[in-house]
């Protein structure tokens, strides 16, 4: 594989939901910011909101997340993951690479349910 090739990441991280919302945003800027001065390409950004856990994750119930796909050539992945330790208000994160098939799924038109074609 070549050592500059471009790929394909998507990151999910869960913010602390008791912050208020400027702050939230001030993060996910500063987030966004982070990917771009290290050389990466933000392709999509995707805010799911709060959401309350399957279970309590330090002793917290809520979560604000976040979702943003971005393309790199693979140097960022642990510069993000050592940010994301560093800030106090991220409550868990998690980057993966979209191999072909993922890309193949999410460039697929979504078909709503009940709805005939």
């Amino acid at each position: 594989m070549a050592q500059n090739e471009v790929r394909i990441y998507e990151t999910v991280f869960i913010i602390t939901a008791s912050l208020d919302d400027p702050t939230i945003t001030s993060l996910i800027d500063k987030t966004k910011e982070f990917i771009t001065t290290n050389g990466a390409t933000i392709r999509s950004t995707d805010i799911w909101g709060r959401k309350r856990f399957a279970y309590p994750i330090n002793k917290k119930t809520n979560g604000y997340y976040v979702v943003i796909e971005f393309s790199d050539s693979g140097e960022l992945v642990h510069k993000l993951e050592k940010f994301f330790n560093i800030e106090q208000d991220i409550v868990r994160f998690i980057t993966i690479k979209l191999d072909k098939k993922a890309l193949l799924t999410k460039a697929k038109p979504k078909v709503e349910e009940g709805v005939k074609q």
